[in-house]
């Protein structure tokens, strides 16, 4: 039989190394926080879309900011694919030790998790939110010699025809997808919507003859336009873009539809608050800065800064809205 005086001491060194191993994972977590960034690492910035799109370009405008700000490395990763899914998971199952960052694009981060269908091993629950950095309002676009010359004309002939009119998206449940219904439910259309893996494919296919009708966002056809190769039919905004003064809006030619995109930066959920509010700072001064919105500007992008609260309430706003255009998605 063990002596109760030996089995008391074996119960109370049980105890202390197991405070001990917990305190030493979190003194090692301060200290790794307290050290953080480490000059020798580079913070990897992960685009969920293929390189030439509009999240890759609104990314490559900041990092180097970022980079300058941070004084560290800021690489970024295009992980495109299934719509942005396999680069949000990526984000979402990193380390989160703030050395893994990436865009998480609204709407499309949050219609991926709301349609079960995707599967997504994400939510909202899964980042932590940092800042938008832009606004990118949606388009309606056609080839330069397509015979619509204004959203009307190509509406009635999607109605007179339905199904005959090619749309083109950058992927399944993103603003454009949400677009395209938008403006089939307003004018009692139906087009043949083509799904594309990010915008680069869909411009080819327009340009191309492939498809009759783009569907993306303002920033992603200013040399498309300037180059007299496309021409933009409306923008689905409250006002005229600055950057085509030209272009009526849809709800100023009878469709009052309001669609884009929204570029914010997040990081994967549990990192520790030294760690998340370095690049929170470091992020605010960019994008608050002046150099920022003037580079931002030179590629059509409307800078808009929201910080943490602002972005979380936007997300939850949004995503309360978004649920019926997933249930038509589908």
């Amino acid at each position: 039989m063990q002596h109760p005086c030996r089995f008391n001491i074996l119960i109370l060194l049980s105890a202390f190394i197991t405070l001990m191993l917990v305190f030493g994972a979190d003194l090692s977590e301060s200290a790794q926080a307290k050290t953080y960034p480490d000059k020798s690492r580079s913070v990897n910035v992960i685009v969920a879309y293929p390189a030439g799109g509009g999240t890759d370009v609104a990314a490559r405008v900041m990092t180097p900011l970022l980079e300058k700000e941070m004084d560290v490395p800021v690489v970024v990763l295009n992980k495109g694919g299934a719509g942005g899914q396999i680069g949000f998971t990526e984000i979402a199952r990193s380390k989160p030790d703030g050395y893994t960052i990436g865009f998480l694009i609204i709407p499309t981060v949050i219609t991926t998790y709301l349609d079960p269908d995707r599967k997504a091993v994400f939510s909202r629950k899964s980042f932590e939110l940092l800042a938008v950095q832009d606004r990118d309002p949606g388009v309606l676009a056609v080839k330069a010699d397509s015979p619509y010359k204004t959203m009307k004309d190509l509406m009635d002939a999607a109605k007179a025809k339905p199904g005959s009119i090619r749309a083109c998206t950058a992927g399944i449940l993103s603003d454009d997808h949400m677009a395209v219904m938008m403006a089939e439910q307003l004018g009692g259309v139906k087009f043949a919507v083509v799904h594309f893996d990010g915008v680069v494919p869909g411009r080819i296919a327009v340009l191309g003859g492939h498809v009759e009708a783009f569907f993306g966002n303002a920033s992603e056809l200013r040399s498309q336009v300037s180059g007299g190769v496309m021409r933009i039919l409306s923008v689905f905004d409250k006002k005229r873009s600055r950057y085509y003064p030209d272009v009526p809006t849809a709800e100023e030619q009878g469709y009052p539809m309001f669609s884009g995109v929204y570029h914010g930066i997040g990081m994967p959920a549990g990192a520790p608050r030294e760690v998340r509010d370095f690049p929170v700072q470091a992020l605010k001064r960019v994008i608050t800065g002046d150099e920022f919105p003037k580079r931002m500007e030179k590629m059509s992008y409307e800078p808009v800064y929201m910080d943490t609260e602002q972005y979380s309430a936007f997300w939850a706003e949004y995503e309360a809205g978004a649920k019926k255009w997933v249930e038509m998605g589908k």
